[in-house]
């Protein structure tokens, strides 16, 4: 059989297994990096029955700790949520991603350090498991492109994203009757750590937001940088606005305004938390269709990587596929 059918049937095979073992069972999930409060409110959701807003359908059997000790957000709680995902979930800790797939039917790649996601990534994808990337999906541009071309090679489904995509306020804003939307401003944190280009670490989430209702399509990124603020802007290639103000220091909301040919409207507060994310996890744990496709996830890092260059030129416009084709190139 050619390479190209084998992988198209074994991805097959795979997605069929999910569908059927989430259809009858729930499904046994594994954890990776227990280094972000998102580990305990995840499993929480799922492990959780009596919870207000569990989610059904998986539980995290099994995790590989992780952490990073040059981050200090890693080595300060990675002890400590471990301990908790033990005593209070019953999880069971094994010593390599490896041994972590063998134990389960999908896996949640939580490590709040970006830089090793692609090297925790391989062993899941040859594996064949399908993965969920809690964001970053990874720590620069080209290491996210390169963990999407394993996954597109391997047939694996593979998603990331932000819980901020799937916030009730947000998703009612983008189906709102605003009539063509123009222009769309984004605000939130934007806390930046020294491993991580700026956005990446905490200003991925309004800049998701950003991507959630205006979609993939910027072709040029300019970026104003100061200590305390920076606002990015990128021009679609329709003529739509995106603007992302990235707050660094003080009240740091996040919102969302919208400005169409019909109305202006702004995102209201929904007060959800995870579960919406947790559901989309679930959902695509059990078909294997992500949400948020490759592209556009790829190119929401790229709209960062470029909004870092353009600072690193003295705030000039930044082409997109500038920035693609250059982190393309070092593959």
């Amino acid at each position: 059989m050619p390479r190209q059918l084998r992988l198209a049937f074994l991805c097959i095979l795979t997605v069929l297994g999910m569908i059927r073992t989430g259809a009858s069972a729930e499904l046994r999930l594994g954890m990776i990096g227990l280094d972000t409060s998102h580990v305990i409110a995840f499993t929480q959701l799922l492990n959780d029955s009596a919870h207000k807003n569990h989610v059904p359908g998986g539980k995290v059997v099994a995790a590989f700790k992780g952490g990073s000790p040059d981050v200090e957000a890693s080595a300060s709680r990675v002890d400590g949520y471990t301990r908790q995902l033990q005593e209070k979930f019953g999880v069971k800790l094994v010593p390599s991603i490896e041994e972590l797939c063998r134990e389960v039917d999908a896996v949640l790649l939580e490590s709040v350090d970006g830089r090793p996601h692609l090297a925790q990534t391989r062993p899941v994808i040859q594996a064949r498991k399908p993965l969920f990337i809690d964001k970053p999906v990874a720590g620069s541009l080209r290491d996210a492109l390169e963990i999407y071309r394993l996954a597109s090679e391997n047939r694996v489904p593979v998603f990331s994203s932000s819980s901020y995509r799937f916030d009730s306020g947000l998703m009612d804003l983008k189906k709102a009757a605003v009539g063509e939307v123009r222009s769309v401003i984004s605000y939130g944190p934007a806390h930046q750590e020294p491993h991580h280009p700026d956005l990446f670490w905490y200003g991925v989430h309004p800049a998701e937001a950003l991507y959630t209702i205006l979609g993939r399509g910027c072709q040029q990124v300019v970026r104003t940088s100061t200590p305390d603020t920076d606002v990015v802007t990128g021009i679609w290639s329709d003529g739509r606005v995106g603007t992302l103000h990235a707050i660094k220091k003080g009240a740091t909301p996040n919102q969302v305004r919208v400005f169409g040919t019909k109305a202006v409207l702004e995102q209201k507060t929904s007060g959800d938390g995870y579960t919406p994310l947790v559901r989309e996890i679930i959902q695509f744990f059990q078909t294997g269709v992500a949400p948020v496709s490759a592209e556009e996830t790829v190119e929401l890092f790229a709209f960062m990587e470029a909004a870092d260059e353009s600072k690193r030129q003295g705030g000039t416009p930044v082409k997109i596929e500038e920035v693609m084709r250059r982190n393309r190139g070092r593959e």
